[in-house]
């Protein structure tokens, strides 16, 4: 019978912060309103309320990226240190 590996309490790097952070701006700017509640400037006809958002939109979906290719790397890196293997950084 196989042994279970052991899984140990959760670890905070500086590489988790930044994925963390990655994946939370975009709520805070979001619910932020009084930052982006107002007409001006004026973007190609668009008030500055909307087009922030859908800025906001692009942005988000940058951050999710980089959050999603560093997780990976993450996940890969401690794949490796756990079988022994790899040179650390």
């Amino acid at each position: 019978m196989s042994k279970a590996p052991e899984v140990g309490p959760p670890v905070v790097t500086p590489v988790r912060v930044v994925i963390a952070l990655c994946l939370f701006a975009p709520f805070v700017a979001m619910l932020w309103v009084g930052s982006y509640a107002q007409t001006d400037p004026v973007l190609m006809g668009i008030p500055f309320f909307y087009w922030y958002q859908m800025a906001w939109v692009l942005i988000s979906t940058a951050l999710t990226g980089i959050a999603y290719v560093l997780w990976q790397r993450d996940q890969r890196a401690r794949k490796s240190k756990a079988r022994g293997g790899g040179a650390s950084r």
